[in-house]
């Protein structure tokens, strides 16, 4: 019976990458943690070695990112270049050297009985990813799931799609030359979004969808899959300043927050200052601000202190601007700073910059969110600059994962019961 209003043959291609997903994760499940890691630093070295093919692919889909009018933090996002691809084929290193989570136990309790309770980390079984034009993904995926014993099916957007089919044919390559199915590693061939419907209807065969991209992309997959789904919605994160902050340290927090890479879920777009400290903090702002050439969105006690600066009402605060752009707003301490991120912050990333230990605690106590920072650049909310290696995504929900999710956040745990004959009464 077909589930949506088109071809068979989409059906067909579906069920083939599915069966064949389903059948890889049952021979990666049980592989020896050494072999694992032996591939993983293969897959490393192929991707150094192997780079000017995969440069050759990324043009092609930057020249159609151009024909197109791609948005400038579009076309950042899907950039490779030698460091872009070192960073991929080490953080792949960093993620063979971590311990691996399958197998792993753990001692819950010996019940009055005699029977002995623990748990064991195990894979999810099929992991898919649905991502738009990060290319990065194809590689920090699929060697976190091979590492955590998963398959993945990759389904990447059309902007990308040229460069990741060139990474994944790297990484199958090396997994055929050690008698691995390649489809362990797998990304869809077609962008179509008809196809994306119907692999999402897929719960037999995928326990997890993971989508990785601009909220439209996150509320279609949640809307309409079958699929338990783990949320990456969209990074408005914040930087509130207390009033007993360092403001050089603050300063610096600021420009590389927001302009370090302004296309990236961990960037700065809301700038929140305590009303004691802002007639001295704000000049300086205003003034690096103007030299970055970033867009000043201000509240209107803010206003007075940008020469350009657009003023908003309350309610226009909690816009994810992926863009040399942000929102700035004077609060009145640090219980408006969480009250004001509370209604607009997306759970990503939150920072503070203080002196102030009791005031850096409760804020990092009382701040809802995935990643909460002190006196920290919110561009270290990575996977990678975590100790994950990568991530296959920065999830916003609470289940079963929160925040970078890296080889553990890809297991999970069944329980181990040893008795000697006991029965139940």
């Amino acid at each position: 019976q077909k589930c949506c209003p088109f071809g068979g043959d989409f059906m067909s291609l579906i069920s083939t990458l599915t069966l064949g997903a389903v059948k890889a994760s049952k021979i990666l499940a049980t592989l020896e943690e050494s072999v694992k890691n032996q591939v993983l630093a293969a897959m490393a070295e192929a991707l150094r070695d192997k780079k000017q093919s995969i440069f050759i692919a990324n043009k092609q889909d930057l020249a159609q990112a151009k024909q197109n009018n791609l948005s400038r933090s579009m076309i950042d996002r899907l950039t490779l270049n030698d460091e872009r691809i070192e960073a991929m084929a080490s953080g792949i290193e960093v993620i063979a050297g971590l311990a691996d989570p399958v197998g792993a136990e753990r001692v819950v309790s010996e019940r009055p009985n005699g029977l002995q309770i623990r748990k064991m980390r195990v894979p999810l079984g099929v992991v898919c990813m649905i991502f738009e034009a990060r290319p990065n993904v194809t590689a920090d995926a699929g060697a976190l799931c091979f590492k955590s014993g998963n398959a993945v099916i990759l389904r990447g957007g059309k902007e990308a799609l040229t460069s990741s089919l060139a990474i994944a044919q790297v990484l199958q390559d090396v997994l055929t030359k050690f008698d691995l199915p390649k489809e362990l590693i797998t990304v869809v061939p077609d962008p179509s979004r008809d196809l994306m419907f119907e692999l999402m209807q897929q719960r037999g065969s995928i326990d997890v969808i993971i989508p990785r991209g601009g909220e439209g992309l996150i509320n279609y997959v949640t809307d309409n899959s079958k699929i338990p789904v783990i949320q990456h919605y969209k990074g408005v994160c914040h930087l509130f300043i207390d009033k007993d902050a360092d403001l050089n340290v603050a300063l610096d927090l600021l420009i590389n927050g927001k302009t370090h890479r302004t296309g990236v879920c961990n960037a700065i777009e809301g700038l929140l200052v305590d009303k004691s400290i802002a007639a001295v903090f704000l000049p300086k702002v205003a003034e690096k601000l103007t030299e970055k050439q970033v867009k000043v969105n201000a509240c209107v006690d803010s206003s007075q202190y940008f020469s350009d600066a657009t003023v908003l009402g309350l309610d226009d605060f909690g816009q994810e601007y992926l863009d040399l752009e942000i929102a700035i707003r004077i609060v009145d301490g640090a219980d408006e700073a969480m009250a004001h991120i509370d209604r607009f912050g997306s759970h990503h990333t939150e920072v503070i910059c203080t002196k102030n230990e009791l005031t850096a605690k409760r804020f990092q106590r009382s701040v809802d969110a995935a990643v909460v920072m002190v006196n920290a650049s919110s561009r270290f909310s990575d996977g990678s600059e975590l100790g994950l290696g990568a991530e296959i995504g920065i999830a916003t929900t609470k289940l079963h994962a929160y925040g970078p999710m890296g080889v553990e956040s890809l297991t999970t745990e069944k329980y181990l019961v040893m008795g000697n004959g006991q029965i139940r009464a």
